[in-house]
C-alpha cells in the first residue's frame, strides 16, 4: 500500500516512485536530480492513480517540451470513431498528451476508453462536460454539479483538468470596463463568466477551489490553471484582465502546493512576437516556476489556414523562454473541428517548435538527432536520413515522387548537388557535372 497520495508528496517525502524513476530515465536525469524539482512544483508528472496503463512524462521548463493535442466531439461532427482515429494518430506521432474536449453526446465511454487504452496523459475541461452529464442549461447548474463531475473526471483517470478557477466577479467589472477587442474567447472561462453574470455568484472554482483541491489530492489529478482571459487577438496581449487573472493564479498555485496538488499554470494566447519572452517571465516569477502550458502563442491574427505556423512560430519562442507544455494548433483552428490530417500537420508543427527550443534551451541530448541529421546528409545516405526525420514518412514521399536521374544527387540540384561535390574534391575524385 503506498503511503503517499500524489507525485509532490512522495517526492517531498523523499520516495522515489515509479513514475519518477521512468520520467527520470527519459530525460537522462539522476533521480536525485528530479525530486526536488517534483517536490518544489517546478516539474509535475501527471498520472492519475486509476490511469494504469500510462507511460508518464514530466512536464517542466528544464526537461524536454511536451505537446499537447486537443481532440473530441461537437454537436456538427460527433463520430468518435473518427476522433479515436485521431488519438492512435496522434500517439503515433509522439504526442505526450490527449485533451478530450467533447461538447456533445454521451462523453463518459470515450473517456474511459481513452484511459484504459492510451498511455499518453489525458486531460479534460469538466466544465464541458457538465452541461452535457445533467442535460440541463448552464443556469440551472449548481457549484455542487460542477464539483461532482470534476469528481467523475478524478475517479475515471483523468491525469490533468482545466479549470477556470482565476477569474472572480471582480473580472465581470474588468471587462466590462476595459473594452477588449475580442473579451473571453476561452471557451471554458466564458461558460464560467456567462454562469456568474446569469446566477450572480461567485465563481464555483474559486469559491470552492479546497474542495477541489481534495478530490484532486485524492485521486493526484494535476490542475492545469486555466487562464480565462487569455487574449484572442494581438491587441489584447498583456492587458489588464490576462495579468490580474495571472497574478490569482499564482495565489491559487500557491494554495494547492500547501496541500501536495501539482498544478500546471496556462497561458496565451494570441501575442505580437515581442512580448512572448516577457510574458514567460512574468508568469515564471507570479507563479514560482510552475510549469507554464501555452496555446501557441499565435503571433498573428490574420492567417487562418495556417495557425499551425503562427502558433509554431510563438511556441518556439515560448519554449525556448521558458513554456513547458505546447498545445498543438492546427491549421482548423478558428475555422473548423480539425479532421486526421489537421491533426498531423498541428503536431509536427509544435514537435518542431518544441525540438527548436530544446536545443535552444540545451536539453540533454535535444541536439543529437540533427548531428545525426548532418552526418547522413554528408555522405547522401537516405536511408539513415529518413530515420532522423520528424516526418519520415513525408520526405520519402516527396523525394520518390520527384525522383532525380542520379541516386547521389536530388532533382533540384543534379550533378551540381554541393555535397557530390564536396564529397568527391575531398576524396581527390574527378568531378563530372555534365
Amino acid at each position: 500500500m503506498r503511503n503517499y497520495t500524489t507525485q509532490m508528496e512522495a517526492a517531498r517525502k523523499g520516495i522515489i516512485t515509479e513514475q519518477l524513476k521512468k520520467v527520470a530515465e527519459k530525460e537522462r536525469m539522476d533521480v536525485a536530480e528530479l525530486l526536488p524539482l517534483v517536490a518544489s512544483g517546478k516539474v509535475v508528472i501527471c498520472a492519475n492513480k486509476n490511469h494504469t496503463c500510462l507511460e508518464p512524462e514530466g512536464i517542466g521548463s528544464m526537461l524536454r517540451t511536451k505537446i499537447n493535442v486537443n481532440l473530441g466531439v461537437s454537436r456538427d461532427c460527433k463520430d468518435y470513431d473518427v476522433e479515436m482515429k485521431k488519438v492512435l494518430e496522434s500517439i503515433r506521432l509522439g504526442a505526450h498528451a490527449i485533451m478530450d474536449l467533447s461538447s456533445h453526446g454521451d462523453t463518459i465511454p470515450f473517456r474511459r476508453k481513452l484511459v484504459s487504452e492510451c498511455p499518453a496523459m489525458i486531460g479534460t475541461v469538466p466544465i464541458y462536460d457538465s452541461v452535457i452529464h445533467f442535460q440541463r442549461d448552464l443556469a440551472a447548474l449548481t457549484a455542487k454539479d460542477f464539483l461532482d463531475v470534476i469528481r467523475l473526471h478524478a475517479e475515471d483517470g483523468v491525469d490533468f483538468v482545466t479549470l477556470h478557477c482565476g477569474i472572480t466577479r471582480k473580472t465581470i467589472d474588468q471587462i466590462r470596463t476595459h473594452k477588449r477587442k475580442m473579451n473571453i474567447v476561452s471557451r471554458g472561462g466564458s461558460l464560467v463568466f456567462a454562469w456568474m453574470c446569469m446566477t450572480g455568484n461567485e465563481n464555483p472554482f474559486y469559491e470552492f477551489y479546497d474542495e477541489i483541491l481534495k478530490i484532486c489530492k485524492e485521486y493526484d489529478v494535476t490542475i492545469s490553471l486555466g487562464d480565462a482571459c487569455r487574449p484572442g487577438c494581438l491587441a489584447d496581449g498583456s492587458d489588464v484582465c490576462q495579468i490580474e487573472e495571472l497574478v490569482r493564479l499564482g495565489e491559487l498555485t500557491k494554495r494547492a502546493w500547501e496541500q501536495n496538488v501539482q498544478v500546471m499554470v496556462e497561458g496565451p494566447g494570441h501575442l505580437p512576437m515581442d512580448q512572448i519572452e516577457a510574458n514567460m517571465k512574468i508568469q515564471q516569477t507570479l507563479c514560482m516556476g510552475a510549469p507554464f502550458y501555452v496555446l501557441g502563442p499565435i503571433v498573428t491574427d490574420i492567417a487562418p489556414g495556417y495557425d499551425h505556423i503562427t502558433a509554431a512560430i510563438g511556441g518556439a519562442i515560448a519554449a525556448a523562454s521558458g513554456a513547458a507544455f505546447l498545445c498543438y494548433v492546427t491549421p482548423a483552428e478558428h475555422l473548423a473541428l480539425p479532421n486526421v490530417e489537421d491533426v498531423k500537420q498541428g503536431i509536427i508543427a509544435s514537435k518542431i517548435a518544441a525540438h527548436a527550443a530544446d536545443i535552444a534551451k540545451g536539453v540533454r541530448g535535444a541536439r543529437e538527432e540533427d548531428d545525426r541529421m548532418a552526418d547522413a546528409r554528408r555522405t547522401l545516405d537516405w536511408d539513415a536520413q529518413w530515420t532522423r526525420a520528424i516526418d519520415p514518412e513525408t520526405a520519402k514521399m516527396i523525394r520518390e515522387e520527384r525522383k532525380p536521374e542520379h541516386e547521389d544527387t536530388c532533382s533540384m540540384c543534379g550533378k551540381f548537388c554541393a555535397v557530390r561535390s564536396m564529397n568527391k574534391a575531398l576524396s581527390g575524385e574527378y568531378i563530372d557535372i555534365l
